[in-house]
């Protein structure tokens, strides 16, 4: 470790969060690369639940004096957990942590109607927030991205979750191949006449490793170039501000008080714990150093485990504060509210550039907030990779 202090601030005013992978889903969406699992035989869900009940006495033994603002539930696909299964969880969290009593319960759905059909099975569990996974508002495209519903059953389910739920995202992804700037239009159009306060609008990204980057690089599988996905961009961000959903992070949209507080437990570097198959956690050990932890990716490996040792981690390591100081920048970015200029020279123990900074603000691409704050401007957000680049040097 060279430089820097600990980073209270990461406790303080980030927050701890609870993040819970369920690995498992009804298929493998060709752009996906999260640690997602198919099984053809029916999911034992007791002997998971155990698993993931027994990790988190682990991790509470880590965080002793921790409050609980944020529980979500990810995966894969979480709504195919029954909803004893969450309940059980849950209350193990509610047994080892202090939960604040306005925490934020999130569990992300695909809008299938048998997954629809747990609902309120999910809410009476302490669920209070779901992200319907709804991807596209286009029966060929949901084909061609290997969802499992159709358009007007994503539409249902959303409805059906929105007269459940207190909080409900709309989740799309767009810049899909061969997709218009008026296809768009019309189709966040359709989507903004049905959310109820929060939607992630995600730019479809091709990821290594996936059947849609073997597409791509056998030239079968085209998108957006990048002066359209520019324009596909301009559009989500004037659409949504019309609808007074503006942008809070680079792919999230809100009315003031609706953000996710989990995410934004990532994206200004708090603390978390992650449980279940290739959940990543970052916590502070006994000495007040960060520790970055990841547990085994394959779910009845890390089943197994868990059984022997308590636990799941396979992977565990210290940060030292210049990478700490990297992270916080690459994560704060990403926000409206940007970074602490303060707490990035607290981490890692150097400043940024102030000529950095000044350069930034006159290509106005970054902007400075009171606070000594700053935060990339929208025309940064197009090019943010760029951007954290040259702030950091």
């Amino acid at each position: 470790m060279t430089g820097g202090t600990t980073d209270t601030t990461s406790l303080e005013d980030a927050g701890f969060g609870i993040y819970v992978h369920w690995p498992f889903c009804l298929a493998k969406c060709p752009y996906c690369d999260f640690n997602s699992h198919v099984r053809h035989a029916p999911v034992d869900q007791v002997t998971f639940a155990d698993a993931l009940c027994r990790e988190l006495d682990h991790m509470a033994g880590m965080t002793v004096g921790y409050k609980v603002s944020s529980v979500f539930f990810g995966g894969g696909t979480p709504s195919l957990m029954a909803p004893d299964t969450v309940a059980r969880i849950l209350d193990t969290i509610t047994k080892r942590w202090t939960v604040a009593a306005d925490t934020e319960i999130t569990l992300e759905a695909n809008p299938t109607s048998a997954e629809a059909e747990n609902f309120r099975g999910y809410r009476s569990a302490g669920v209070n927030r779901v992200s319907v996974g709804v991807q596209a508002l286009c029966d060929q495209d949901l084909k061609a991205l290997g969802r499992q519903h159709t358009a007007d059953e994503a539409l249902q389910a959303f409805r059906t979750a929105a007269s459940v739920f207190p909080r409900t995202s709309f989740d799309l992804i767009y810049a899909r191949p061969g997709q218009t700037v008026a296809d768009w239009r019309d189709e966040l159009s359709r989507a903004l006449a049905e959310q109820q306060g929060h939607m992630s609008l995600y730019q479809l990204t091709i990821e290594p490793g996936t059947p849609f980057a073997d597409l791509h690089d056998r030239g079968r599988l085209q998108v957006p170039r990048d002066d359209l996905a520019a324009d596909l961009f301009d559009v989500t961000q004037e659409l949504t501000d019309k609808a007074g959903l503006p942008a809070y992070e680079v792919s999230n949209h809100a009315r003031p008080g609706q953000e996710s507080r989990h995410n934004l437990i990532y994206w200004r570097y708090g603390l978390y714990a992650g449980v279940g198959p290739g959940a990543h956690s970052r916590l502070l050990d006994e000495d007040g150093r960060r520790v970055a932890m990841s547990g085994e990716r394959h779910p009845e490996t890390w089943r197994d485990r868990v059984t022997r040792h308590g636990h799941g981690i396979v992977e565990r390591s210290h940060i030292d504060t210049s990478q700490q100081a990297d992270e916080y920048l690459v994560m704060g970015m990403r926000v409206s509210d940007g970074i602490d200029l303060k707490r990035y020279e607290r981490i890692g123990g150097t400043p940024i550039d102030p000529v950095r900074i000044k350069t930034l603000v006159g290509d106005g691409l970054i902007r400075e907030l009171p606070g000594n704050r700053i935060a990339a401007t929208r025309s940064g957000m197009k090019v943010l990779n760029a951007v954290i680049g040259a702030l950091s040097g």
